[in-house]
């Protein structure tokens, strides 16, 4: 993810949203959905990460984030709200949950650590795809022929450079990360 990554900020409270914007306005591209029909009609797969209010008239964030997820959009979303969170959570697709007020850096470190899971998830899957073409050949090529072709030896260095690529990222992730990410792999 670059620093173009895509943030939908949505929230009711029109000041709410736009100090969210400003924040987050110098380091990534910013969207503005002031209630939940709008926001949805502002998605779009090029959204990397939406903070959004969960009490909003009309069209909750609840009704919001089902909505993303049923359409199958990837990317992670932030709950940012003043509703104490309950066990109806439990059952919900976000990745993050805070409790309004948020500070500057607490929007800015959610979004990071969003997009920090997103770059390992997206290098971890293209290793994973090439690891899987490297065996089939193996399992169907001799060694020796695989040796001399030089697209398998191609494949072998992009295999080492996203392996590197995959620690690199799993490096910067913490224990909050990997339970994340665990519960995304398990209610997929």
């Amino acid at each position: 993810m670059s620093s173009q990554s895509k943030v939908l900020v949505v929230d009711d409270e029109r000041a709410i949203a736009d100090l969210y914007a400003t924040w987050l306005a110098t380091d990534y591209t910013v969207e503005i959905a002031y209630n939940g029909s709008s926001a949805l009609e502002v998605l779009d797969e090029t959204i990397s990460v939406v903070i959004l209010d969960r009490r909003m008239p009309n069209t909750s964030g609840d009704e919001v984030l089902n909505e993303i997820r049923a359409r199958g959009f990837d990317c992670h979303v932030a709950m940012i709200t003043a509703v104490d969170p309950d066990y109806d959570i439990l059952e919900m697709g976000f990745d993050t949950y805070l409790k309004k007020p948020v500070k500057e850096e607490d929007i800015k470190a959610v979004v990071e650590n969003l997009l920090r899971r997103s770059r390992y998830a997206e290098s971890l899957t293209a290793l994973f795809r090439k690891l899987s073409k490297r065996e089939a050949l193996k399992a169907q090529k001799p060694v020796a022929e695989l040796k001399r072709q030089p697209q398998y030896q191609q494949l072998l260095d992009e295999i080492a450079e996203l392996r590197a690529q995959s620690d690199s990222h799993l490096h910067q992730l913490d224990n909050e990360d990997f339970e994340a990410m665990f519960h995304q792999l398990s209610a997929a």
